[in-house]
């Protein structure tokens, strides 16, 4: 007997394909979905949508469930690229896979999805659900090195009802171990990267199509003295090391040991285009203890206590971090952390944790 109707959203990779697989064994009458969301260049190497296709079709013949290819272009392209370029020309750093999600795989697509019938829909998404007390919570995935609750934080009630994610308890390795059992030829399948939709690709001169560069000073923090030029602040995000060409300039005051310290961007001025930068990774201009988040998003559909100790991530590749809510309400939301966090990076989501609960977050401002 049916468990009902999921849509299931397929992207060609090993994990959307053993989701909707497992499905289909619990007994849900499973559609598959693929989405079609970024068509500026898709026929440039970067773009993988006509593979990713192929390889959904194959798929979905293979475990006998029907696919619908479904155009969400337009509201990608105004619902999350637009917000990724104004973040960027605004100087910060933003993570368009949040955005991705909350307004893409989990609003434009849940709301299709319904219109279609569906009970439920489902992505392979390595992350958890359950209600408890009245209330839907999501959670990490049972494997951490997978866990992907940071970029869900922004989930709400309705779309927590109505989402199942089938590898919330499974293994990466046993995802690829069940494909290859059941005969998916996408079991050994590389991991998608890159910018949510659109792939992975020379960032600098994907972004100078839409952002052009301007030339400007980069400046040393400690005594503003011009180090060398940059081409853009949008192209640089607080904490990079890499493309800054001013590598083995000695820094004033340590004589002998400094010359060879590696130089990061600790700094954007707006106003005067001026990129600052310091010399050492451990330089206290890259270490703080506190930040203060916006764009608030509760999982609860309200705010955390305040001056609890909980856990929080300031990116998504660090382990939590002890820290407390000192002060919350409607717009802002203001941590400190138990120790001193590295490169803090406006634009990036600070996401909150108790235990394996998902809370919520914000941008970090």
């Amino acid at each position: 007997m049916s468990k009902g109707t999921v849509v299931v959203g397929l992207s060609g990779g090993v994990d959307s394909s053993v989701a909707a697989l497992l499905l289909k064994q619990q007994g849900w009458n499973v559609i598959g979905l693929f989405m079609k969301n970024w068509e500026d260049d898709d026929t440039e190497e970067y773009c993988s949508t006509r593979q990713d296709l192929i390889d959904v079709m194959s798929v979905a013949d293979r475990i006998g469930i029907d696919v619908e290819v479904v155009n969400f272009a337009a509201e990608y392209r105004e619902r999350v690229f637009a917000e990724f370029l104004k973040e960027y020309q605004a100087g910060r750093t933003p993570n368009p896979d949040i955005l991705c999600n909350s307004e893409i795989k989990f609003k434009a697509f849940l709301d299709h999805a319904l219109r279609m019938g569906a009970d439920k829909i489902a992505t392979g998404h390595y992350a958890g659900v359950r209600e408890f007390d009245g209330k839907f919570q999501l959670l990490k995935a049972e494997d951490g090195t997978k866990d992907q609750s940071y970029f869900l934080y922004r989930l709400n009630q309705a779309q927590l009802s109505k989402t199942l994610f089938p590898l919330s308890d499974i293994y990466k390795r046993e995802v690829r171990k069940i494909a290859e059992a059941e005969g998916l030829h996408v079991a050994a399948k590389k991991d998608s990267t890159g910018i949510c939709f659109i792939g992975e690709r020379p960032f600098k001169e994907f972004l100078s199509r839409y952002l052009p560069p301007k030339k400007g000073e980069i400046r040393r923090l400690d005594d503003d003295v011009v180090m060398g030029e940059h081409d853009g602040l949008m192209y640089h995000t607080i904490g990079q090391r890499k493309g800054l060409h001013i590598g083995g300039i000695k820094e004033k005051g340590k004589p002998g040991g400094g010359d060879h310290d590696a130089w990061f961007v600790a700094g954007k001025d707006m106003a005067r285009n001026v990129l600052y930068v310091v010399q050492g990774h451990d330089h206290p201009a890259l270490l703080r203890d506190d930040l203060l988040a916006e764009q608030l998003s509760w999982v609860a559909g309200e705010a955390p206590h305040a001056h609890w100790v909980y856990t929080a991530k300031p990116r998504y590749r660090t382990a939590d971090q002890p820290c407390q809510i000192e002060r919350v309400d409607g717009e802002t939301c203001e941590l400190r952390f138990a120790e001193p966090q590295w490169a803090l990076t406006p634009g990036q989501s600070v996401v909150v944790y108790e235990s394996r609960v998902c809370l919520g977050g914000g941008i970090i401002r």
